[in-house]
């Protein structure tokens, strides 16, 4: 019952994602590109198979214990999402952490795996909001920063709330062991409060920070060559409503 508890809770959060992913790109987002089924599916997915991928380099920091690890896999989801809308941003994130259990399985008996997927999220949706409903460099800019701070207090509270206390029950081993290896790296560390503020928050907003800067410097390299077609298949949408 409690596996079962776990799978469905996980289907409401995605599904929840996607629609609201899907009402943002409704309403907020002015200028829908059109984009082929199959363009649409083939650039989510090569994005998102590249985030897989780089979810296998991960960077140890020295202010958290050591299963906190930054990854760049969201780098390849945000320029995703940037192009494409919000509503391909979840679902690369949602292949992105489907191509690294076909590849490497699971460790955590997949609540990691759907936490980064969330917290993943909870960076990518508010970014690309923010970029579409005024597409530019500076809502981009803008979009990240929004995205980093969301991710940063989601992901903290996330991780008191659920996260630290389902490690520690899927690991048989009680909180204060988890606390404990945060006190060895900062002798701060004393509770689940300090561990958050000590370790995650600091680690949310790093990965936040160096995510956005080199999306930002990719994108602007990037960009020109997938829009490179924009106008031909505008022309084409025109010639078929005409």
């Amino acid at each position: 019952m409690e596996n079962l508890g776990f799978v469905l809770a996980c289907v409401a959060v995605i599904a929840a994602l996607f629609v609201l992913a899907s009402l943002a790109e409704k309403f907020l987002v002015k200028e829908r590109k059109a984009f082929s089924d199959t363009h649409y599916i083939t650039y989510t997915a090569i994005f998102a198979c590249l985030a897989g991928v780089l979810m296998f380099i991960e960077i140890p920091l020295f202010f958290a214990p050591a299963f906190y690890k930054i990854d760049l896999s969201e780098i390849p989801v945000l320029i995703c999402t940037f192009y494409l809308g919000p509503v391909a941003g979840v679902a690369a994130e949602l292949v992105k952490v489907m191509v690294k259990l076909l590849l490497k399985g699971t460790s955590t008996a997949f609540v990691g795996d759907f936490a980064n997927f969330a917290v993943g999220c909870s960076f990518v949706l508010p970014a690309s909001i923010v970029y579409h409903a005024r597409p530019g460099r500076r809502s981009a800019l803008v979009g990240m920063l929004v995205g980093t701070l969301v991710m940063t207090v989601f992901g903290s509270a996330f991780n008191a709330v659920y996260l630290l206390p389902k490690f520690a029950a899927l690991y048989g081993m009680p909180l204060e062991a988890i606390v404990g290896m945060g006190t060895k790296i900062n002798p701060a560390i004393k509770s689940v409060s300090t561990l958050v503020l000590f370790a995650v928050v600091p680690f949310n907003l790093l990965k936040g920070v160096v995510d956005s800067a080199l999306t930002f410097l990719l994108y602007k390299r990037i960009s020109p060559i997938l829009h490179r077609n924009d106008e031909k298949r505008q022309q084409r949408k025109t010639a078929k409503a005409a």
